[in-house]
């Protein structure tokens, strides 16, 4: 009997159920994986464990922590303008556009299709604005190709050799090469999905086993500072939307804040979890206090019955043995 059997027959009757097309469930501590199992399949392919998967948003946390190790070297802070990389954006604006704000949806910047078909790059700069930055929260993926402009104007190099020098650093394998072979995303109704892979979107655009999260989530647990360290984490996971309205609130986001890329969920156990979820099904959240972090694989966007809360709390009691 494993510590974790009544997770896995809780995943495994979520897919008999049609709740989720296929699930990889991963547990990890700062000891490493603890768990890893597969389920379900996608017309005649069965999930495999070493699947890679559509992140959607849960990249932006990976981004941030590229953006990150910038704050570690000194090469940028929360308070860098988005202007020091493209002086061309916001020539129509009365206000300042910081990182802060771009890694925090406060931005204030018109969001377009997630499957637009403009340049990222040309999008931003042309962009419009909602509200003046930092006054409303409403959620934007165009926002982190700001980030990215930032990460290339510190650094010198792009977002994506960010994301590689992370692979190397902990033998991970995010990418955003379709070579990678995802399960089809079901439900996606009229989006633009080859169009959208093309961009390389910062925001939402890479592909990931479910070890490569977790092994993030081992070296964050560990403070081993081999993807930031500690006192940057701190940083990171500090409210930066508190006390800033929410544009057209969702009730299962009540109670939710975002830190630096990262959301800090209302359903936490304790006000030390943080992660993101992803737009086709994806999760991944770390829990400092209990000492566990965990993922969810799947493909598809709705997911009938699933909970994110009651899947956190089958982990924790499991953890706590």
């Amino acid at each position: 009997m494993s510590a974790y059997d009544a997770v896995v027959d809780h995943v495994s009757a979520l897919v008999q159920a049609g709740a989720l097309p296929t699930a990889v469930i991963g547990v990890a501590s700062s000891d490493g994986i603890q768990l890893l199992e597969a389920r379900g399949r996608t017309g005649p392919r069965a999930a495999r464990t070493g699947d890679h998967y559509r992140l959607f948003s849960i990249t932006k946390p990976l981004v941030g922590l590229v953006a990150a190790r910038e704050l570690e070297r000194g090469t940028l802070t929360l308070d860098t303008p988005l202007t020091e990389a493209l002086p061309g954006f916001g020539a129509h604006r009365d206000d300042v556009v910081r990182l802060r704000h771009l890694a925090s949806h406060t931005s204030g910047i018109t969001e377009p299709e997630l499957d637009d078909a403009r340049p990222l790059r040309e999008a931003l700069v042309s962009a419009g604005r909602d509200t003046e930055a930092g006054t409303l929260r409403r959620y934007s993926s165009l926002a982190f190709e700001g980030v990215a402009a930032l990460i290339e104007h510190a650094s010198g190099s792009t977002w994506e050799s960010g994301l590689d020098r992370l692979n190397a650093d902990l033998g991970t394998q995010f990418t955003l090469d379709e070579a990678a072979d995802p399960p089809p995303v079901l439900g996606l109704g009229e989006f633009d999905l080859a169009g959208f892979a093309a961009q390389h979107h910062p925001g939402a655009g890479v592909i990931a086993r479910a070890e490569d999260l977790l092994h993030v989530a081992v070296s964050l647990l560990r403070g081993d500072a081999s993807v930031v360290g500690p006192e940057t984490l701190h940083l990171m996971r500090q409210p930066l939307t508190a006390g800033i309205p929410v544009h057209d609130p969702l009730p299962q986001d009540a109670g939710d804040e975002y830190g630096f890329t990262w959301k800090l969920p209302g359903w936490g156990a304790d006000d030390a979890v943080f992660g993101h979820a992803g737009w086709s099904g994806t999760e991944f959240w770390i829990n400092p206090t209990a000492g566990l972090a965990w993922t969810l694989m799947t493909n598809r966007p709705e997911r009938p019955g699933f909970e994110v809360a009651v899947l956190d709390r089958m982990i924790r009691r499991a953890t706590a043995g």
